[in-house]
């Protein structure tokens, strides 16, 4: 994705990048990577991790971020430096990259409007989780961008929270990172 705000001097390009970063897992390594980010005013659009290889301690932290290229770059370089990180995958510009996230929607309404919330449950393909006389909780998987349109979707009708797990990718083909 990619927009462009206007700088006095040139205008530049704002390009979003979906980083994949394996870590020793120890404790403090996610804080160092944050405090990476926000210590230089980069901003973490969504973050997940997990242990990946338990035997060998390392997670797989799955950083979205943007900026220009230039400051990708640094990000990048930036976080290579840090002790704990074994690698820097750049899924984005790897291509071809699988991105989900799954989302738990509860939405609160009676008659047509808990009619018209569970027809449109089913036209995104989320899953009935929980079910009351008058609320539901709908777990829906995807990507951003559909979890973005569902949960527009369903503030019309009666949206009382949203739970988000931040983006998982993994890049396409035979070999992994």
């Amino acid at each position: 994705m990619k927009s462009h705000y206007n700088d006095p001097t040139t205008l530049q390009t704002i390009e979003r990048r979906t980083l994949c970063v394996l870590v020793d897992n120890e404790p403090g390594v996610l804080a160092r990577i944050a405090g990476l980010f926000s210590g230089r005013g980069y901003n973490i659009e969504s973050l997940t991790v997990s242990e990946t290889e338990h035997e060998k301690h390392v997670s797989r932290i799955t950083v979205i971020t943007s900026g220009t290229a230039h400051v990708l770059e640094q990000i990048k370089a930036h976080l290579e430096r840090l002790v704990p990180v074994h690698r820097v995958i750049d899924l984005t510009q790897m291509g071809n990259a699988i991105e989900r996230e799954l989302a738990l929607v509860k939405v609160v309404g009676r008659g047509e409007h808990r009619v018209e919330a569970l027809r449109l449950a089913q036209a995104f393909g989320a899953k009935t989780v929980d079910a009351t006389l008058t609320s539901y909780i709908f777990e829906l998987t995807g990507t951003t961008d559909e979890i973005e349109r569902f949960i527009a979707l369903m503030a019309e009708i009666g949206l009382v929270e949203v739970s988000r797990t931040g983006v998982a990718a993994i890049s396409r083909g035979a070999e992994g990172v």
